[in-house]
């Protein structure tokens, strides 16, 4: 069991929660009652989790060196010498053949083509590009968006700009508190991380307050733009409002006053008051959308 356990660590499922960005063409697309645009849906978020996993084998291997003198990376897997660089290998190719050929036997060309995308990007942001300052969230928040148009291509949605933009939005401020918790961790261990020289924390600290208050305002503009109002045929859409603001505000306090935000993922997993925001926000959707509106 400990050598499952340590391939099942090396994968990293509990990511696969990013992966749910495939799912927004779906959903505000009106597809739900669709099943063949919902089984579409599911294969793509199933072969993006297997290429997902791949990325983070791969960004394992370049950085073992590393990760053996980062005070909590040094646990994974491959640094801690729970599993061999020929194992991860293996495990890395076993999952991107699988990842690639699901992908030609269950979902249009169009999606095999946004996956190489996504892909080929995380093959250079691990190459060298995550050392890059800027560049490096920019790649991260551009894998978000190709997501969100694999979730379009599978269910023969064409994505809005506003989720385009607020997708990009978002997950440049979630990658910014990421950087920030480095360098937190760094401080406190007294080392260096390849982020110290890159960033500030007086830099990193304005960034995510200027990406909230944009991501906030792009938001509430998207529900009250004429467009969206006569394509949902709502007025209501504003409500939905309530809910981002108590969220971001909820992962700013987790960020600046428990200054606990080096995984995102694992906060949405453990803080119940994000999970209820999400519920509501997703059931204010659901009433207007599907209730209401169509």
């Amino acid at each position: 069991m400990g050598k499952i356990d340590s391939y099942i660590r090396l994968a990293r499922p509990h990511q696969y929660m990013k992966n749910g960005f495939v799912f927004l063409p779906l959903f505000f697309g009106y597809k739900l009652g669709d099943p063949h645009a919902v089984w579409e849906t599911f294969c793509a978020f199933f072969v993006f989790s297997l290429a997902a996993s791949s990325v983070y084998i791969f960004n394992d291997i370049q950085d073992i060196d590393e990760d053996k003198r980062h005070p909590v990376k040094k646990l994974r897997p491959l640094a801690s010498g729970k599993l061999s660089r020929t194992e991860a290998v293996f495990s890395l190719f076993f999952l991107l053949i699988s990842s690639i050929s699901l992908a030609v036997l269950l979902l249009p060309t169009s999606c095999l083509i946004v996956l190489g995308g996504y892909l080929l990007l995380n093959l250079f942001y691990s190459l060298g590009l995550k050392h890059v300052s800027i560049l490096d969230i920019t790649i991260i928040a551009f894998g978000f968006v190709l997501r969100v148009l694999a979730g379009g291509l599978a269910a023969d949605v064409q994505p809005s700009h506003w989720i385009i933009l607020m997708s990009f939005l978002l997950s440049l401020f979630l990658s910014l508190a990421k950087r920030r918790d480095d360098l937190l961790l760094a401080q406190r261990e007294n080392g260096a991380t390849k982020y110290t020289d890159a960033y500030s924390l007086e830099f990193i600290s304005t960034g995510m307050v200027v990406m909230a208050s944009v991501t906030i305002v792009s938001y509430i503009l998207y529900t009250v733009s004429p467009e969206v109002v006569s394509k949902h045929n709502s007025q209501n859409l504003y409500l939905t409002s309530f809910w981002v603001i108590l969220g971001i505000l909820r992962f700013m306090q987790i960020t600046f006053v428990h200054e606990r935000s080096g995984s995102p993922t694992y906060i949405l997993l453990r803080d119940l008051f994000l999970q209820a925001i999400i519920i509501l926000w997703l059931f204010t959707f659901f009433i207007l959308f599907y209730i209401n509106g169509h």
